[in-house]
């Protein structure tokens, strides 16, 4: 849980620095910091200054007739947010909640959203260098969220690796059209 306050007061902090979005809508993925989290095997990557806090998991409130990938609401500090499971939005393998699952709060468009997370890992600043542009896929696939992908380097001389992280335009995301929560 330390690690989660963590990277609460450094959003905090980042928030309240402003500046221009490390990342724009539509645009190639440039430098900054990025919250990480995974989603199974994969790790993410979305930028700072959209993270509001991040929340232990609790179950939400459904809502019916809501597409399952919206868990439901919860009551933060008197703001009714949508709680979005983004394994379920983004097809992964389903899981049970665990004491790692966590909600990143998001501020998208001026609208506080809740997405639901595997873990939360760290919080990494990422050069232009670390930074690949997003892979073109077939048209059937949707990744116009994926805005590129980061390479993180651990480890030196023979212990040397490589992970890779997915960097990922949640703003776009959250603002689609099936989404329904934020106005284009």
């Amino acid at each position: 849980m330390q690690m989660i306050a963590e990277a609460s007061q450094i959003a905090r902090h980042e928030a309240a620095r402003g500046g221009a979005p490390a990342v724009a809508a539509g645009a190639t993925a440039q430098g900054g910091e990025y919250l990480t989290f995974r989603l199974g095997a994969e790790e993410y990557g979305i930028d700072i200054l959209r993270v509001q806090e991040i929340r232990s998991y609790e179950p939400p409130t459904r809502i019916a007739n809501a597409p399952a990938f919206i868990k439901g609401v919860v009551n933060l500090r008197g703001v009714i947010v949508p709680i979005i499971d983004l394994r379920v939005k983004l097809g992964c393998e389903q899981i049970d909640y665990n004491d790692f699952t966590v909600v990143v709060v998001l501020n998208v468009r001026g609208r506080v959203v809740g997405a639901v997370v595997d873990s939360v890992s760290d919080v990494l600043e990422l050069r232009r260098d670390d930074i690949k542009p997003a892979p073109e896929l077939n048209a059937s696939i949707d990744a116009s969220f994926i805005t590129g992908i980061g390479t993180i380097k651990t480890g030196q001389g023979e212990s040397e690796s490589e992970r890779m992280l997915i960097l990922m335009d949640i703003e776009g995301l959250m603002s689609s059209a099936d989404m329904g929560l934020v106005g284009h």
